[in-house]
């Protein structure tokens, strides 16, 4: 079988259907320096390997303008195309209609810019975050900041319609986020109307006129989400932010702390996940600063090592999605220890102390007038729970600029250095002539890696940053082939450069041996495990010899533009290898070259 109907082959065999999980992540830091690229993968990167669950795969943003800028797309989405992360995308709504404007301008270049690769990962859009609440008589009086009214609401909602119309997006649900007493209130009924979802905040913590502790926690929960499901006509309810802070100050009978954190994630949050759409607050709220209170499941230094156990107790939905995962990082997977540029990662948090929603700074300062939210933060209200208002290259397609902001790695052990012998040939199933074996020109990067391990057949290891195999360990690749590349060569394509030549990534590699690529009837994804990987099509081709300073034509063929396509990497002989897959030239990894 001729490997582009292979391809054709593996794009058409079915995609999985999923529930959405993940957390709420701002624009800025806490001391509102701008989030960049690589700060969102790495988060994004840490979310999707936190230690004991699994299939965080997903972002709710605020904003679609990067911070700093007037409408230039948020960095969020190139990192999310390149760890497949799935995208609750948020225009702000309460600054009227100018900077509405500039976040519809956003939207757009984003679609144009990024194409299917972004349109894949789109769940929905939010128009707006709060606002309801901002202009109720409780969030006059907490100060909330500017709000909006229903029919302003639902007039963006309208206009965000038409800017998708005869998109890529045009068929992704369109709604609105807002605080359950907000939707129970039948003066926004427009909104509701006018939405495809409805998009609930509830955080039993700032309850503070009912009896809030812990023990209420669960019941206080769900008690609001059933009151919005019968306030909205039928529509589907997504739960976009809740939550139980780590730290802070006692509300009424709400005591912070990290086993409070803990119980409410296991009952509240494990009875939502893998059932209802659920964004998390939050993955981490203490960079640079700890705000009071504070929500993040880890701690001011951002890593996949959660403050409390996020294994959900048997016999909660958590707990059925957890059955096949691991620890979440995984033995094969590299230890991330750095992000470049603004010195960590985090959503902007509150940091004030009076009572109700505190508005987020602006997302734009370049002379818009912007106030477009800094992040999500959650704070105190009374009685309604709220949360307040709150590109380099390789960012999915490549052109080598040899520019990286990828954070830095270190793998354990030492790395391969020295002079190299030659590097050995590769054998390959194609016949059309090999695109470049380096990353100068054109190039897709994988949007999902997942090891899997033979002495761990029902275990999901997770997404990783890394490329794994041994003589246990393969490594699945996921490569998004954009529709822009119909009509070119595509070619399978490995680098190992010297260890020298190596400036934001590392490597270790022993025993002797190559690798060996097939073609996967699907994609992977967060969850497969050895047991459940797709079955292989064929094999593609194969490098005998692996070693450092090999640049390795692996296969070419008809790119399969607007698919999907799956290849698993087995280790032969006895090779072992490990390195950190980055794009920073020469490059590093597994690559799909285009010409």
């Amino acid at each position: 079988m001729h490997i582009s109907s292979l391809f054709a082959l593996a794009a058409s065999l079915g995609s999985v259907s999923a529930v959405y999980k993940g957390f709420n992540y701002g624009s800025t830091f806490t001391n509102s320096a701008p989030k960049v690229q690589s700060d969102f993968q790495y988060e994004f990167g840490n979310a999707s390997a936190l230690v004991g669950t699994s299939g965080f795969t997903s972002a709710r943003l605020y904003t679609m303008i990067q911070a700093g800028t007037t409408n230039t797309p948020i960095e969020a989405i190139p990192a999310a195309i390149n760890t497949q992360t799935n995208l609750l995308l948020g225009l702000w709504a309460s600054a009227g209609q100018s900077d509405f404007n500039n976040e519809l301008a956003a939207l757009s270049s984003a679609i144009s810019q990024y194409g299917s690769s972004f349109a894949s990962l789109v769940a929905g859009i939010s128009v707006g975050s709060e606002d309801l609440y901002r202009i109720s008589p409780t969030g006059i009086e907490n100060m909330s900041g500017a709000g909006a009214n229903p029919d302003v609401v639902a007039n963006f909602i309208s206009q965000v319609r038409s800017t998708i119309a005869n998109t890529a997006l045009s068929a992704v649900p369109v709604g609105h986020v807002d605080t359950w007493t907000a939707w129970v209130n039948s003066s926004n009924d427009a909104v509701i109307s006018a939405s495809d979802f409805i998009g609930m905040d509830a955080y039993p913590y700032y309850q503070t006129t009912m009896a809030n502790s812990i023990d209420n926690g669960n019941a206080t929960f769900w008690d609001a989400y059933d009151a919005t499901q019968g306030a909205v006509s039928g529509k589907p309810v997504w739960i976009t932010e809740t939550g139980w802070p780590v730290s802070g100050p006692t509300e009424n009978q709400a005591q912070a702390s990290i086993a409070n954190a803990q119980r409410y994630w296991d009952e509240a949050g494990c009875a939502a996940f893998g059932k209802i759409n659920t964004w998390w607050f939050t993955l981490q709220d203490a960079a640079p600063d700890t705000p009071s209170p504070s929500f993040g499941i880890v701690g001011s230094t951002l890593s996949n090592q959660p403050l409390y156990n996020l294994t959900c107790p048997a016999g909660t939905n958590g707990a059925i999605d957890q059955s096949s995962s691991g620890s979440g990082s995984g033995s094969a997977t590299g230890t991330v220890t750095a992000v470049s540029g603004s010195g960590g990662s985090s959503a902007p948090a509150a940091t004030n102390t009076q009572p109700g929603p505190k508005s987020s700074s602006p997302a734009s300062s370049a002379g818009s007038g912007s106030s477009a939210p800094a992040g999500s933060e959650p704070a105190p209200s009374n009685p309604a729970p709220t949360s307040g208002s709150g590109s380099s290259s390789g960012s999915g397609s490549g052109t080598g600029s040899g520019a990286s902001a990828d954070p830095t790695t270190t793998i354990i052990g030492s790395s391969a250095s020295g002079a190299a012998p030659a590097p050995s040939s590769s054998s390959s199933t194609s016949s059309l002539p090999a695109c470049p074996t380096n990353l100068n020109g054109p190039y897709e990067y994988p949007h999902l890696i997942v090891p899997i391990d033979s002495t761990q057949p029902n275990t999901a290891l997770g997404t990783s940053y890394n490329g794994t195999v041994s003589s246990t360990v393969s490594s699945l690749f996921n490569f998004d082939i954009p529709s822009s590349d119909a009509g070119k060569t595509c070619s399978l394509t490995f680098l190992l450069p010297e260890a020298s030549q190596l400036r934001t990534s590392n490597y270790e590699i022993s025993g002797s041996g190559g690798i060996q690529l097939s073609i996967l009837t699907n994609p992977a994804t967060a969850s497969t495990t050895y047991s459940n990987t797709p079955a292989a099509l064929q094999v593609v081709g194969s490098v005998a010899n692996v070693q450092p300073g090999g640049a390795y034509h692996i296969s070419s063929d008809n790119c399969p533009a607007g698919t999907t396509v799956g290849f698993e990497v087995k280790a032969t002989g006895t090779l072992s290898l490990n390195y950190f897959q980055d794009y920073d030239l020469p490059g590093i990894g597994l690559y799909v070259t285009v010409c």
